[in-house]
């Protein structure tokens, strides 16, 4: 027994120094290595998108891009290389854990359940699960959906939320996941499908840019709480405490203002309340 006993000791204690060789810092990685991935979806404007020239754009990226600035202080290294990586739903979160990116920039939902896999920064922004529909066929609310078809993309809070209110509300409704909101909207061009359901603001973002914008309808009901902030690896406290002190000085400062006119001045000239509040709530003082 003590054989076995200290068999399994030095093997827990082999996979530990393995595990600790492994998990370099993000700092010291980006400082060894000369570069930052930042991890961000291609098709959720006004949050991340690539622009008419194909390059990352939109409010998260901003937000990112000034983090990468103070990385860049933090080390004293001018010359870092920016390098943008594509992610989607289903991987977005592995290629963290796996070491492909150093911090997620896009529209994320920080939860206690996500918390496991990773650590979030402060709040970026706060919206809600909504609709976008036909406005020949408007659906604003869940009971508008009964006997209907709806989209969402797999493997999000949305999703699982959709499914939680429709089953609590008895809404015969089927859902149809899929893989982006460029599928999402195809289907309701279509007719495949009644509506599609993502953030409110991804949904505007995508009204934003469509070709007939005016063809649809984004329901004002929402039907969930979404605080999205960027996600780190977990136990990366020092990289977290650079994102988190370039969002809460641009929260004290207002300096966030005129980056929410740049992506959202067009819905909303001044900040909603709900918005308002989370930068205030986030502006954590030096």
């Amino acid at each position: 027994m003590r054989i076995i006993s200290s068999l399994f000791s030095a093997l827990l204690l082999a996979s530990s120094s393995l595990w600790a060789a492994e998990a370099v810092p993000t700092l010291q990685q980006i400082e060894e290595s000369g570069k930052i991935r930042i991890g961000y979806r291609q098709t959720l404007p006004p949050m991340s998108f690539r622009d008419d020239q194909g390059a990352p754009a939109g409010y998260s990226i901003d937000l990112c891009n000034r983090i990468v600035a103070l990385v860049k202080t933090t080390l004293n290294k001018s010359d870092i290389e920016v390098e943008y990586v594509p992610v989607n739903a289903e991987n977005r979160f592995s290629a963290l854990t796996d070491n492909e990116i150093d911090i997620l920039c896009g529209a994320t939902t920080k939860t206690l359940s996500r918390g496991q896999l990773v650590d979030f920064t402060q709040l970026t922004f706060v919206t809600g699960a909504g609709f976008l529909s036909l406005k020949k066929a408007p659906v604003n609310n869940i009971p508008s959906l009964q006997g209907k078809k709806i989209a969402v993309v797999a493997n999000t809070t949305t999703e699982e939320s959709l499914r939680s209110v429709l089953e609590k509300t008895l809404t015969d409704t089927e859902v149809v996941t899929v893989e982006s909101a460029a599928q999402g909207m195809e289907l309701l061009n279509t007719g495949e499908v009644a509506a599609y359901s993502a953030d409110q603001i991804v949904l505007i973002g995508m009204l934003m840019t469509a070709d007939q914008p005016n063809r649809f309808l984004v329901g004002g009901n929402l039907y969930s709480f979404e605080p999205l902030a960027f996600a780190v690896r977990r136990n990366d406290s020092d990289f977290r405490l650079i994102a988190d002190r370039v969002l809460s000085q641009l929260y004290r400062s207002d300096g966030i203002v005129p980056i929410y006119k740049k992506w959202f001045g067009e819905i909303s000239e001044n900040v909603p309340s709900a918005i308002a509040a989370a930068y205030e709530i986030n502006a954590t003082p030096e």
